[in-house]
């Protein structure tokens, strides 16, 4: 019984875009490893920007600076 958790930032993800994932990552497991697609979990968390970091800061503080060039 697989149980696969998604984190990903919360910025604009349609429930189109979540469906597609949720069936894309059980296809893999059926596919792969030969998982009951009745008995396969997939969760998707959302994280607000100023709850995720890279490199020491706050995602959305790090994407301005990536776009400034600093």
């Amino acid at each position: 019984m697989p149980y696969v958790n998604v984190k990903i930032t919360r910025e604009d993800v349609t429930r189109e875009q979540k469906a597609a994932v949720i069936e894309g990552i059980t296809d893999v497991l059926v596919r792969v490893l030969n998982k009951d697609p009745a008995t396969t979990f997939i969760v998707i968390d959302e994280v607000e920007l100023e709850n995720w970091g890279i490199a020491g800061i706050q995602t959305d503080e790090y994407r301005r600076r990536k776009a400034a060039g600093d």
